[in-house]
């Protein structure tokens, strides 16, 4: 199928440079409300929370109110670093009983057992306590220049104006019908008599999806407060959609969820440091790909090259190999976890504002649409985090009530040996890990500008033995990782993507620039007017 594809083709997205502040997300448009809260003088956090909820708007596939996520922050006037982790967990009022094992696999791609009628992977039975409200309280209370109401406004407004269908939005749709018809208010949001919707061919047709009860939803968040959505109208709504459908989530598993305030992992590397998040998520997988990095790679002066590849590779491969023998929240235990091996939806977007405050944040629904049940008194799109554990008893991963969710999601702020800071991320579950790596060694070993490490090739590594390469590699490179690996290539393309799909900003002393994925048709970098 992969011969199908033009090898002719080449797309650029140039980086952007400013003085003021940089917002770089996969939605332009989410990007802009951000950058227009940075223009009117919030701080960076300020324009984290805005663009957040506006993602969960005009991306609900990717992330959203029913998520979790965390952010990693440098606070510039102290010289600070902190991590801000609002992971989901798994209801107290979970039955395992309830998750009985009906024989075989999950899916080709999903290594645990299979359970009946895929209760943990999709509709109520697969929904953990989200956790995206509350990262956001604790980001306002902590650091925030503006009032909640006035950063919920941009996506009360978009939320309004209903879901714009254009192709991407067709094919992210499409990609998840057969469960979206599953649930009513799924398949009333999302579908059009039972079919995904079709993108207009007339310029100026436009085919929009009401979001009418997710507007008066962001309304009532903005104005009653996140406490709300944990405590209150929201909370009592939301565990009545999920219980009457057959969940688990109750009110005494929202009203005392909180948001964690964690101390990063300090990561040293080629004389900086990389400050990325802690306990169940990659950033300890992280630290120990870039701790076999400083030992076996030495970076040529001429840039990437074959060596470096298959020193990326090889400090990967075993990375992963370590992460996972110890999966999991096991008896209150925080060790290392991998993510499972099934694709991913996930939303990277990194903010510096004009003082050298700077944010990387991850949120994510796990699956494509998460659950795929929307609640139909609220309109939110839930999670799928259950699908996170392992259905099989014993492990240190087993779904249990209670637990912790495990990610793979690898936020990060690093600062380089020549001073210069960068917030990098990316979604697309396990090779989320690879493409931060790759994007940190561009910036702190070689020495490149967004513009160049955006549009630098890049492998991945997360499929076990499998190392696959960008067709644009140079041929050497290709040909040496062949000889060496189980190898196989892959075009970067919108979907499926072989490749994570990064949001990047950087600060050089007083200038700020932001990269996307240059093949995301959405992403973009916008800085403040």
């Amino acid at each position: 199928m992969r011969d199908q594809f033009t090898n002719t083709q080449q797309i650029r997205k140039p980086a952007v440079t400013a003085k003021g502040g940089i917002v770089a997300a996969q939605s332009g448009k989410a990007a802009k409300v951000g950058a227009e809260v940075l223009a009117a003088g919030g701080d960076c956090v300020d324009a984290v929370i805005a663009t957040t909820f506006a993602l969960g708007v005009l991306e609900p596939w990717m992330s959203g109110l029913g998520g979790g996520g965390a952010m990693v922050l440098y606070r510039a006037r102290e010289d600070r670093y902190e991590v801000i982790d609002y992971g989901m967990r798994a209801p107290l009022s979970l039955r395992l009983e309830d998750y009985p094992l009906s024989g075989g696999a999950a899916s080709d791609l999903f290594p645990w057992a299979r359970v009946k009628d895929d209760r943990n992977i999709h509709g109520p039975g697969s929904i953990a306590v989200p956790g995206v409200v509350a990262g956001m309280e604790e980001a306002h209370r902590r650091h925030a220049k503006m009032p909640w109401q006035e950063l919920l406004a941009p996506s009360v407004a978009l939320a309004g104006e209903g879901l714009a269908v254009d192709w991407w939005t067709t094919l992210m749709i499409a990609s998840a019908a057969l469960d979206l018809r599953r649930y009513p208010a799924s398949a009333a949001a999302y579908l059009v008599d039972g079919l995904p919707p079709n993108a207009p061919w007339g310029i100026k047709t436009k085919v929009r999806l009401p979001q009418d009860k997710l507007k008066a939803t962001m309304a009532h968040l903005a104005a009653q407060g996140p406490r709300d959505f944990y405590e209150g109208d929201l909370a009592r709504s939301l565990a009545a959609d999920v219980r009457s459908a057959g969940g688990a989530l109750s009110v005494e598993d929202l009203i005392p969820f909180k948001a964690f305030l964690r101390e990063p992992l300090a990561i040293p590397y080629r004389g900086g440091k990389v400050f990325a998040t802690p306990e169940l998520t990659a950033g300890p997988t992280l630290a120990r790909t870039l701790d076999l990095l400083q030992q076996n790679l030495q970076p040529a002066k001429s840039g990437p090259d074959a060596a470096t590849y298959t020193a990326y590779a090889e400090a990967l491969q075993t990375a992963y190999r370590e992460r996972l023998k110890d999966m999991g929240d096991a008896d209150g235990r925080r060790t290392l976890g991998a993510e499972t091996l099934a694709p991913a939806c996930t939303t990277h977007f990194s903010a510096v504002d004009r003082d050298g405050n700077m944010a990387a944040v991850t949120q994510t629904l796990l699956s494509s649409f998460g659950s795929k049940f929307v609640c139909p008194q609220t309109g939110i799109t839930m999670n799928n985090g259950i699908m996170w554990f392992d259905p099989t008893p014993g492990t240190p991963n087993s779904l249990a009530p209670g637990k912790r969710c495990l990610t793979n999601y690898t936020p990060v702020v690093a600062q380089a040996s020549d001073g210069r800071r960068t917030a990098i991320g990316a979604s697309g579950g396990r090779r989320i890990l690879p493409a931060v790596t790759q994007l940190l060694s561009f910036v702190m070993d070689y020495g490149m500008d967004l513009d160049a490490a955006i549009h630098q090739p890049r492998i991945d590594a997360s499929e076990g033995a499998i190392v696959i390469g960008d067709v644009r590699l140079p041929k050497s490179t290709r040909e040496s990782l062949r000889a060496q690996f189980d190898y196989e290539e892959a075009r970067i393309q919108t979907t499926p993507m072989k490749f994570a799909c990064p949001s990047v900003v950087l600060r050089d002393g007083a200038t700020n620039s932001g990269a996307t994925e240059v093949f995301q048709p959405w992403s973009e970098a916008v800085a403040e007017a």
